[in-house]
């Protein structure tokens, strides 16, 4: 079986690196924000061209903090993409503020900045842009929109640490940036772990506040928190990590522009990379009508795709309330029918390629 990432090689390669890191942390006996937490904080901003880092203890977590950050009433609006994980709206929803969802585009499956002016009411107070798949969203003209409405933008970069827009790397272009550390993602951990990033300094102090139950000196509690922290273990791993992302997203690239070039003439639809985007592939996403029968043709040849995500948002039982129903996000409803993700991680061999694409046109010549 090819699976959709598989995780033991990368291991392998940085095994060493990896355990000395890990034996560091226990050696120290310092788990919980200790010199770890702040070295990474430091290099993670400093890679992505921001000046402030807070480490949390998942991506779900970094947007509910985010969130939390702006101090939005309950009847204020937040807008999100419906065509996501559940994370992106589920934390705005737990932050207490109300979810309003919006169409994407139907070639980077981003925000669609038409669709978001649409949803814009004077009840609106922030954005949730998502950089689904890897691909950065339309952000000259989301920032354009977020600045003439004054609304706070917030970008979910789970599936796109490296990915940029015109020379610039995401999560420097909003007001608010958040990261998940999943095992999976293009920066994974060994375990859970999340990071809001801001160039902002007053709500830099407040996502730190807010990780530790709304504390700036031990046990004084200037508003109400929460627990959520990144710890060393988690820390030590990934700063192990963070030096290696930008060739793993090379060969990402490398190993989708493979399967470009091994699915052409099929009638399915490959990625596309919008100009002065760099899409870093967390995904590599195809289009096509006959999605469930093709997922089926894959699973029994030894592939393992995956279809992410079967539902918009806006047509889960938990969104009912703040869904306008069947019909009102079409892009979203009629995509959701036809992608599938094929296998995507770094150490993917042209081989490996080659024989998945063997199958693709193999399930389409006896059709």
């Amino acid at each position: 079986m090819i699976p959709i990432i598989e995780l033991r090689t990368q291991y392998a390669q940085i095994q060493e690196e990896l355990e000395a890191a890990a034996l560091r942390v226990l050696r120290s006996t310092h788990y919980i924000l200790g010199p770890e937490v702040q070295a990474f904080e430091k290099e993670f901003a400093q890679w992505n061209g921001v000046q402030y880092a807070v480490g949390v203890g998942n991506g779900t977590d970094a947007l509910q903090l985010a969130v939390r950050a702006l101090e939005l009433s309950p009847e204020d609006e937040v807008i999100v993409p419906s065509f996501t994980f559940v994370a992106s709206a589920g934390a705005v929803a737990l932050a207490g503020s109300k979810v309003v969802f919006a169409d994407v585009d139907p070639r980077t499956f981003t925000l669609d900045p038409a669709s978001l002016r649409q949803h814009i009411t004077p009840k609106t107070k922030a954005v949730v842009v998502v950089h689904l798949y890897g691909h950065p969203a339309a952000m000259e003209e989301i920032q354009a929109i977020c600045r003439e409405h004054k609304l706070f933008l917030i970008e979910d970069c789970a599936q796109s640490t490296g990915a940029t827009y015109r020379q610039q790397t995401v999560g420097g272009l909003g007001d608010l940036s958040c990261y998940s550390f999943f095992p999976t993602k293009n920066l994974g951990g060994a375990g859970d772990g999340g990071m809001v990033l801001t160039n902002n300094p007053q709500l830099f102090e407040k996502v730190q506040m807010l990780r530790g139950h709304g504390s700036k000196t031990r046990y004084y509690h200037d508003i109400l928190g929460t627990n959520s922290r990144l710890d060393e273990l988690q820390a030590a791993v990934l700063r192990v990590k963070l030096p290696h992302v930008a060739h793993w997203n090379e060969l990402r690239r490398r190993n989708a522009q493979l399967y470009t070039q091994a699915l052409e003439g099929l009638p399915v639809v490959t990625p596309y990379e919008a100009p002065h985007c760099g899409h870093v592939y967390h995904q590599y996403t195809i289009l096509t009508p006959h999605r469930d029968e093709l997922f089926e043709y894959l699973r029994a040849h030894e592939v393992g795709p995956m279809i992410y995500y079967p539902v918009s948002l806006h047509l889960q039982k938990t969104f009912a309330a703040s869904s306008q129903g069947e019909g009102s996000l079409p892009v979203c409803e009629e995509i959701q029918k036809k992608v599938l993700s094929l296998p995507m991680f770094p150490e993917l061999t042209p081989e490996q390629i080659a024989s998945i694409a063997h199958k693709i046109r193999e399930f389409f010549a006896q059709r």
